[in-house]
């Protein structure tokens, strides 16, 4: 039995759906699109921002570093651009373990 997630259909996401998954402030989306080139929300005329999955990629990856791992803004800044390659890959395999507890933890329950 294989875990796999469910394939979302959705192309852009409000700030306001985007803070809720990460538990942040609106505020604070705002304040990493400045620190951060990677994260370019599209804005339409009313200045209303929608972010693509790979803004959303982007985010988790700097969520991780700060968030959970403890980073500065500075420090997650400087780990991306030097090694951009090594940092996500390590983040894919925190992801993936991390889905895999989860669905333990859900089997160890129906048991």
């Amino acid at each position: 039995m294989a875990f796999k997630e469910p394939k979302s259909e959705k192309h852009y996401y409000s700030i306001g759906e985007v803070s809720t998954k990460f538990g942040l402030a609106p505020s604070t989306l705002r304040f990493w699109e400045k620190e951060f080139d990677t994260i370019k929300p599209f804005k339409n005329k009313k200045g209303d921002r929608f972010y693509t999955q790979e803004d959303i990629n982007h985010l988790s990856l700097i969520h991780h570093l700060v968030k959970e791992r403890g980073m500065t803004l500075k420090g997650a800044r400087t780990k991306i651009k030097e090694n951009k390659s090594e940092t996500d890959s390590t983040f894919e395999i925190v992801q993936k373990l991390q889905q895999i507890k989860t669905f333990l933890l859900e089997i160890k329950e129906s048991l």
